[in-house]
């Protein structure tokens, strides 16, 4: 059996900071100096995948998620790799983009969902059909073009069906991977035939690839994506896995030396990584003995979905941070507010800020900002603060900003 190899909690967030480009990032630049999309390209690429989210009290989620980790970023870079056939959009750790060359390994979790969707999709056949001739004739086509009077139980219905039987249709059919997301004009999206829209090289890489092969990849990518992670996971892999499944797995890669059990001081989980980063993470516990006082740098607002936040027990393990997404919890017992972002300061979460965009006034309302207990108010943390809230406005594209209420004076 494989000894753990024993850490320090602070070393191992340093090191998963860095691989998630956010412990020491490129100044704030100004959302209109030069970046381009191959930029947000290799951004995905190293991120594996960007969440999407079409939650809008801000920017969405994949938008901030990248802003948040390339200077001068705009979200036209990511809408024009989509449109230019460099991302997909699919289901991994939710709905992401994700690098196109990664299409083929997906096929084990398109032909799981098509199977799941294939009475419903059934149900709508006729629909379905209209829809997919008139993509082939007229496509690209936003879900706007497709109209109907009748009213289905959609996704999101409870009681009363509210939804149109041709956008349920189109969510069938792109979860299927019939269809696909090809072009974004903001909220807007636009629907293609995925047989002519993705290479014929990709499409026939994924009806050849073995669904072992393609299993074992998505376990990989997975395991990329998170760098420091833990068999409880439910997501681990991406292919909805047993715990004893996904128990086996890790221990097979640990047998075969590429995956490390860590042990981390004052951790009770047990946690692994690959163990070709071994030498990065013994740089950051040298460096952490010569500087163990919390790294400073610039302050940056993570979104609900970022991937640093993916797993929120990993967060309150090596962050001690407690955090929540409470968009979907009942108002009254909401305790930070609905888009509650980690405040990211150096090496620590140090607090949570709840934003909302008045889009018409060009208002950015800073609802609640709370520092953790124990955090120093600085001189110099306020003007951190300060600066990033005016950053994060103007790439919201707002004037002015309203601090509503926070616990240290901005």
């Amino acid at each position: 059996m494989t000894t753990p190899f024993s850490v320090d909690r602070v070393s191992v967030r340093r090191f998963l900071l860095n691989k998630q480009s956010l412990l020491t990032p490129a100044e704030n630049t100004s959302v209109s100096e030069s970046t381009d999309s191959e930029d947000t390209l290799r951004m995905v690429e190293k991120l594996e995948c960007v969440q999407l989210d079409p939650v809008s009290v801000v920017e969405r989620n994949q938008h901030l998620v990248l802003a948040a980790r390339i200077p001068g970023y705009n979200p036209k870079h990511l809408d024009h790799l989509l449109s230019e056939g460099k991302v997909f959009e699919y289901w991994a750790n939710a709905a992401c983009a994700i690098p196109v060359e990664d299409y083929p390994i997906f096929e084990p979790i398109r032909d799981r969902i098509r199977k799941q969707v294939q009475e419903p999709l059934e149900k709508l056949e006729l629909i379905a059909e209209t829809v997919l001739e008139r993509l082939k004739s007229e496509g690209p086509l936003p879900s706007r073009a497709f109209t109907s009077e009748n009213r289905v139980h959609g996704y999101w219905d409870n009681k009363i069906p509210k939804t149109k039987e041709t956008s349920l249709a189109l969510n069938l059919l792109l979860d299927a991977g019939i269809i696909r997301v090809v072009h974004r004009e903001r909220t807007e999206r636009f629907f293609d035939l995925t047989e002519r829209t993705i290479s014929v090289e990709s499409l026939n890489a994924a009806k050849s690839i073995e669904e072992s092969a393609a299993r074992e990849a998505l376990i990989e990518k997975y395991i990329r994506a998170y760098r420091v992670f833990d068999p409880r996971d439910s997501r681990f892999g991406w292919q909805k896995m047993i715990a004893a499944e996904r128990r086996t797995e890790i221990e097979q890669r640990v047998q075969n030396e590429t995956v490390l059990p860590l042990q981390i001081e004052n951790v009770k989980r047990q946690y692994y990584m690959m163990a070709e980063d071994l030498e990065e993470l013994e740089e950051f516990i040298r460096s952490t003995k010569q500087e163990y006082l919390p790294l400073e740098g610039p302050i940056i607002f993570l979104p609900p979905l970022d991937n640093l936040l993916w797993r929120r027990e990993r967060i309150s393990d090596l962050f001690e941070f407690d955090y929540k997404w409470e968009i979907y919890t009942p108002q009254a017992k909401r305790k930070y507010g609905p888009y509650t972002m980690p405040i990211l300061y150096g090496d620590r979460l140090i607090g949570r800020m709840d934003p909302l965009l008045d889009r018409k006034k060009e208002v950015l309302n800073v609802r609640q900002l709370h520092l953790e207990p124990g955090v120093k108010k600085t001189a110099k943390l306020r003007r951190s603060i300060r600066e990033a809230l005016e950053k994060f406005a103007e790439f919201n594209k707002v004037k002015d900003l309203i601090i509503e209420q926070s616990d240290i004076k901005l």
